[in-house]
């Protein structure tokens, strides 16, 4: 059988990581580029098959983006890096970029040079596998699953278990559109499960005097241009049954033929916004009562068993090393209160490193897997804010770590606060790409930092853009977000952003607040200026105490609206020649949008 269409066998299969390596999916690769470059396959089919492998096309010619599949985050010293080596070898810009999924994509690498790339990050059991294309995608979880206080239980297990359980698996080889599941850890929704098409919120029941572990089931979550919050499908699965229910309801979005009519309206979303819950939740059972359910799925051989607490460092006394000197004892204890967080394990600390707008560099990855192997025994993971979480590290090891942290440029100290700005690649590289969101996000990260912001209500705000409606970079559920659009002035197009505010993704239980798009574009060389006004409105009318999500349903759209206004004045906009340049850009501003792969 042709290895387009072929699930691979895992007979060859290694197991140093959460999904299997199969090393003979490389030189099928390497096979399938061959027949392609000679004319032997056609184009679509050789993108549904690359889209499989986690290869991307960006908007460049012969430039691939290559994705790398990280389940629920986690990552070991090995691992990031090889993730350097890809960055070094491969990477022209020498840099990776951790996404919003937790995944970590470098760009810009020849298509010929891919199967090598797949090679190197096998060693270590990374793979690219189902990354990208209408498969499930990478299961994203909680950052500090196992060590977070408020945890209901431990739920990297069975991240883990759905990632190598469905991967491979013919069903989801070409579903009618991507499939995303979060595991969150504890009942507050730590990883945003209700924007999800699976998300699992933990939950502990007691039965006949025993304690039994389930979920919450979320299903039909989704950004982009209809964004929905999922509803509740089962309100407890125990997690002796949660792989076989997971099954049911992937099978019976696969078999869903209204989804298959445009791409478009594809996702289980719209499925659920057709039929209800209620009724998504009839096909379900039926699927249940079929020959292939009547015996359970035991998630036992599936589950990623790490015992992490097994060779934890003894702890130092606080006298140990160096004190913090008088230069520097202000800038560490900021970085320790943003940044650092108590486990639940005494003695112990999760400190997140803040990865500027998710990059970071190939010397940095070398750095941040030495940091690894010292203070967070070899281990890492990757968050949806785009940041790198090192656990396990003992409260005497905080001051020399942040100083090592120092030296390669990774100190900043606002760990998911307002400074730390969230976006998606924009048309750097992507095909969808309307602006340059990681142009604007430098950019209002500049002037945060000038602001020099010292009000906690307002450092804690999170901003997020994406360049284009598909909210990449989640923009739907900041305090305020941006996605890239247009506007035209005599004649002639510059870039602009849609506004949003009021979006809500923290301590909601699985009731993720969707912004409001509020009535105004403003040009792209203006955000920053209207940034200011936003956060200049709040802190002036705002009552004692309120934050920026309460302080918006109280007052509306209107008052920003109308603080916006002069900023999107079509007739000067000819005055200002700057205008029609978009940010991190030398040229005027065109738009160039191809088709994206993300519904290939």
């Amino acid at each position: 059988m042709n290895p387009v269409n072929a699930p691979a066998a895992p007979a060859e299969a290694k197991k140093p990581g959460v999904i299997p390596v199969i090393p003979g999916e490389f030189d099928d690769f390497e096979t399938e580029v061959t027949r392609f470059r000679k004319g032997e396959i056609k184009d679509t089919e050789f993108t549904q098959y690359r889209l499989r492998r986690g290869i991307y096309g960006q908007r460049q010619p012969d430039a691939q983006m290559v994705r790398v599949k990280i389940p629920f985050g986690g990552l070991t010293a090995d691992q990031i890096e090889a993730l350097g080596r890809v960055a070094r070898d491969y990477a022209p810009l020498q840099k990776g970029h951790v996404t919003t999924r937790e995944n970590v994509q470098f760009h810009f690498v020849p298509l010929a040079q891919a199967a090598e790339v797949m090679r190197l990050l096998g060693e270590t059991g990374l793979t690219t596998r189902e990354a990208c294309g209408n498969t499930v995608r990478n299961v994203t979880g909680c950052p500090f699953a196992g060590v977070c206080p408020g945890q209901v239980f431990d739920t990297t297990p069975y991240a883990g278990a759905f990632a190598s359980y469905f991967v491979r698996k013919p069903l989801i080889q070409s579903l009618p559109r991507k499939f995303k599941v979060a595991f969150s850890s504890c009942a507050s929704d730590c990883v945003v499960a209700g924007i999800h098409d699976i998300g699992f919120i933990p939950v502990v029941q007691h039965q006949d005097g025993r304690e039994v572990r389930g979920f919450r089931f979320l299903v039909g979550g989704g950004l982009a241009t209809m964004p929905k919050v999922a509803q509740e499908l089962y309100s407890f699965v125990p997690v002796s049954d949660f792989l076989r229910v997971s099954e049911a309801i992937l099978r019976v979005f696969n078999a869903s033929q209204e989804l298959r009519k445009s791409k478009f309206k594809a996702r289980i979303k719209f499925l659920v916004d057709w039929i209800g819950i209620d009724g998504l939740r009839e096909r379900v059972e039926e699927e249940l009562r079929q020959e292939w359910a009547r015996n359970p799925v035991d998630p036992g051989p599936y589950l990623w068993i790490d015992d992490e607490e097994g060779d934890v460092p003894p702890l130092l006394p606080m006298s140990n090393g160096h004190p913090a000197a008088d230069g520097e004892l202000s800038a560490f204890s900021a970085w320790r209160a943003a940044n650092a967080r108590a486990q639940r394990q005494a003695g112990y600390f999760a400190a997140e490193v803040q990865l500027p707008l998710g990059d970071i560099r190939a010397d940095q990855f070398s750095a941040l897997a030495d940091l690894a192997r010292r203070f967070a025994r070899g281990r890492a993971r990757t968050s949806f804010q785009q940041n790198l979480v090192l656990r396990w590290v003992r409260e005497a090891d905080l001051l020399p770590l942040w100083r090592e942290l120092k030296k390669i440029g990774l100190a900043e100290a606002d760990a998911g606060g307002v400074t730390d700005v969230v976006s998606c690649p924009g048309t750097d590289s992507c095909k969808l790409g309307i602006t340059s969101s990681m142009g604007l996000a430098k950019a209002l990260r500049e002037a945060l930092e000038k602001m020099e912001i010292s009000d906690p209500l307002v450092r804690k705000l999170h901003i997020k853009m994406s360049g284009c409606p598909n909210s990449c970079g989640q923009h739907h559920i900041a305090d305020i977000g941006f996605h890239g659009g247009t506007l035209k002035s005599g004649g002639k197009q510059l870039p602009a952003y849609e506004v949003f505010l009021g979006g809500q993704y923290m301590q909601t239980g699985g009731r993720t607040k969707i912004g409001d798009r509020i009535h105004v574009r403003i040009p792209a060389k203006r955000v920053p200026e209207a940034l200011a006004r936003v956060l200049g409105l709040y802190t002036g009318r705002r009552a004692a105490g309120e934050e920026f999500g309460a302080f918006y349903r109280r007052v509306g759209a209107a008052p920003f609206e109308a603080a916006l206004e002069d900023l999107n004045q079509p007739g000067a906009f000819n005055e200002e020649p700057e205008l029609f340049v978009d940010w991190s850009r030398d040229e005027a501003y065109q738009l160039q949008r191809g088709e994206g792969e993300c519904m290939a």
